[in-house]
């Protein structure tokens, strides 16, 4: 059970982070002017992170009171600063539970105002609020303990047996992926909302990045399925 669990959070920990990876600019929808928005300077880059981490963070501590019960809601914003990582955030868990939102310098210096940095965290905060690492892990276990099972059944080997724990623990934590980086849009954009920021201007960010398109198992939904999430969510607020 130890080693199966060890497969299962391993394969879980490959999967949980929220890719942002600036590539070329592709066209923004209409009138957002997105595609065209330059880089601000480094300077203004660290300025306007630290602002926002003032502001967004006690935003996202009392939605997490207020929508959880028995949760740790005080967010530690770090920043992983090695050199080589791409533009990235993903939230995690420290060793006494608290939750860890962390961003790589190559996202906050690819951020083209303070909105998306917000949008952002939003989403991240989201993400733990929602409890998706929890749900997560007990998609993996329960894919992984199916797989075996199966494997076990049609006479495998120990390799065999072991091989579809992983790759039951990869399905099963890929499969509400998607469900859950639309959770966490939604309820980023009321974060961001809240804290004073434009969580329309902050998703532009997605017209940017790579789309990941509707593929089978895949762990991130279309991103014109996420402007439209926000849009939505902006309109009932």
């Amino acid at each position: 059970m130890i080693k199966k669990t060890a497969l299962v959070l391993a394969a879980v920990a490959m999967l949980s982070a929220c890719d942002v990876v600036p590539v070329e600019p592709v066209p923004a929808p209409s009138g957002s002017g997105a595609a065209s928005a330059p880089r601000i300077s480094s300077s203004q880059a660290a300025r306007s992170f630290v602002q926002v981490i003032k502001t967004v963070e006690p935003v996202a501590e009392r939605e997490c009171r207020a929508r959880t019960s028995g949760v740790n809601c005080d967010f530690n914003i770090a920043v992983d600063d090695r050199p080589d990582q791409p533009a990235n955030a993903y939230q995690t868990l420290d060793k006494q539970g608290r939750p860890v939102i962390f961003f790589t310098l190559g996202l906050i210096a690819d951020a083209r105002n303070a909105d998306e940095l917000a949008f952002v965290l939003g989403h991240e905060a989201a993400h733990h609020i929602a409890g998706h690492i929890n749900r997560q892990q007990q998609n993996a276990v329960a894919g992984a303990v199916i797989f075996a099972g199966l494997a076990t059944l049609s006479g495998g080997s120990a390799e065999a047996v072991q091989n579809a724990q992983r790759l039951g623990a990869e399905v099963g934590a890929r499969r509400y992926s998607k469900d859950f980086e639309l959770e966490a849009d939604a309820l980023g954009t009321i974060i961001t909302a809240r804290a004073g920021y434009d969580p329309l201007r902050g998703a532009e960010f997605f017209t940017r990045i790579p789309d990941p398109g509707d593929k089978f198992l895949g762990t991130h939904p279309p991103n014109a399925s996420r402007i439209e999430v926000v849009r939505r969510t902006v309109a009932g607020l």
